[in-house]
């Protein structure tokens, strides 16, 4: 991953939105020697983030459809006597 300063990102921030849409590689953004933020590509943003928050809701609301799911209730003793004396 190369690291580029904030007075650089500012100078040429056509030219790093360029390189990152053509390459997709991740490009640090440091301030005073220091890493304080990475910009990525809108195709690593959506299989990192989007995409997988939308796999997570799904499966979050897969578990809670099937815990809500009942099995039919089954007829107490008493209403299946009472169904076969009625016959």
């Amino acid at each position: 991953m190369k690291a580029l300063r904030a007075v650089d990102l500012r100078k040429s921030l056509s030219r790093v939105a360029k390189s990152l849409e053509r390459t997709g590689d991740p490009v640090a953004l440091t301030m005073r020697g220091k890493v304080v933020g990475v910009l990525i590509s809108v195709r690593d943003w959506n299989e990192r983030f989007t995409t997988r928050a939308a796999a997570e809701e799904r499966r979050r609301l897969m578990a809670e459809i099937l815990a809500d799911q009942r099995p039919p209730a089954q007829p107490s003793v008493d209403e299946v006597l009472d169904e076969l004396r009625s016959r």
